[in-house]
């Protein structure tokens, strides 16, 4: 009976997604229209819980792949924001199956944070992106993975419901003591590192205040040489001009002096070869 109701079910989905897709406005083509539903199936299954061995999903999105490029090529194409939102669904949905065929959860959850979800729901009956919820789902999924592979235990739905059920009956076995003392000691190991680590933090602040402060002074002393230098070498510009004039003051005082000299010695020499001319004839 309940997998009677869960089929009942999953094809009423079906049929109103379909629905939805029959009243989209953006599909214009039959390509574009199975590419729609195709889309929706898609994102149905990735909310799912799948088994490990499934393959559907990835022949779905490669049929997606092929889908998407002959819209592209096509004469009668939508807009290109209508064609850019399917390309980053699909991409979206490629992405995910990529991230789940890692080992580790933490390289899970770090490529599934790259990952961008699609920002306009598929149908008219969505109110949110059916990607956006796959890629929150995923996210969480992968976050519990990485807590229970960081205390030791298994990710397990029955695990789960079993735990509650002792708490509620109120019994703690051995099994639940032992692993809430592992628990303790992990908790311990990771505040004794955290105060390591701190420690850590500290020293290399107090050393890199340390440096800083010497750079400090080793720059203010450098600044006070430096300006001392400027003023020693403006005094000796000062000083250098001063007797630059002097010395240019002194050398047109020779230069007059020489001028005047050679002045009275031409005028010497010019009255005494007269004297000399006037005086040789009456002599004869």
């Amino acid at each position: 009976m309940g997998y009677r109701d869960s089929a009942s079910k999953n094809e009423k989905g079906q049929m109103a997604q379909a629905e939805g897709v029959y009243h989209r406005p953006l599909a214009t083509s039959r390509l574009e229209l199975n590419l729609v539903r195709l889309l929706c199936r898609c994102e149905s299954m990735a909310a799912e819980k799948r088994e490990p061995d499934e393959w559907r999903l990835e022949k779905y999105v490669g049929a997606l792949e092929d889908m998407l490029q002959a819209l592209k090529v096509q004469a009668s194409k939508p807009a290109s924001e209508v064609i850019s939102e399917y390309s980053r669904k699909v991409d979206f949905l490629k992405g995910m199956l990529q991230a789940e065929k890692l080992t580790s959860s933490s390289e899970k959850a770090l490529a599934n944070q790259f990952l961008a979800p699609g920002r306009v729901p598929t149908t008219s009956k969505e109110r949110v992106p059916a990607t956006k919820t796959v890629h929150l789902q995923s996210r969480a999924r992968y976050t519990s993975e990485m807590r229970s592979e960081l205390l030791g235990m298994e990710p397990s739905g029955e695990c789960e419901v079993d735990m509650r059920k002792r708490a509620a009956k109120g019994t703690r076995p051995a099994d639940e003591r032992q692993s809430a003392s592992e628990l303790d000691l992990v908790l311990q190991r990771h505040q004794g590192l955290q105060e390591k680590l701190a420690e850590e933090m500290l020293g290399l602040a107090r050393s890199l205040k340390t440096n800083t402060l010497a750079a400090q002074s080793v720059i203010k002393k450098d600044n006070q040489t430096l300006s001392h230098s400027l003023k020693m070498a403006d005094q000796n510009l000062e000083k250098l001009k001063l007797e630059s004039e002097r010395l240019e003051q002194h050398a047109q005082k020779s230069v007059n002096w020489l001028l005047w000299a050679m002045l009275i010695v031409v005028c010497f020499v010019f009255i005494s070869m007269i004297l000399f001319i006037r005086i040789m004839p009456r002599l004869k």
